[in-house]
């Protein structure tokens, strides 16, 4: 079984802007447009759920130090 490669934000999103600069080149084929398209959907998915989290749990550390 293939082990989950770990998430990083930052990694994902300098994935995403490599792949807009490669992009807006020019130099892309119609061959790799559709998988680079999809890798940078994918990304910015894994992006925008991690945001999420990191929101609900800003949210809840922080509601607790007002009840506190």
């Amino acid at each position: 079984m293939a082990k989950k490669q770990e998430f990083s934000y930052s990694e994902a999103m300098a994935e995403v802007e490599q792949i807009l600069a490669s992009l807006g080149d020019g130099n892309t084929t119609i061959d790799t447009l559709s998988e680079r398209v999809k890798r940078a959907t994918e990304l910015i998915a894994q992006c925008r759920t991690a945001l999420r989290k990191t929101e609900d749990e800003m949210v809840a550390l922080l509601g607790e130090q007002q009840n506190e």
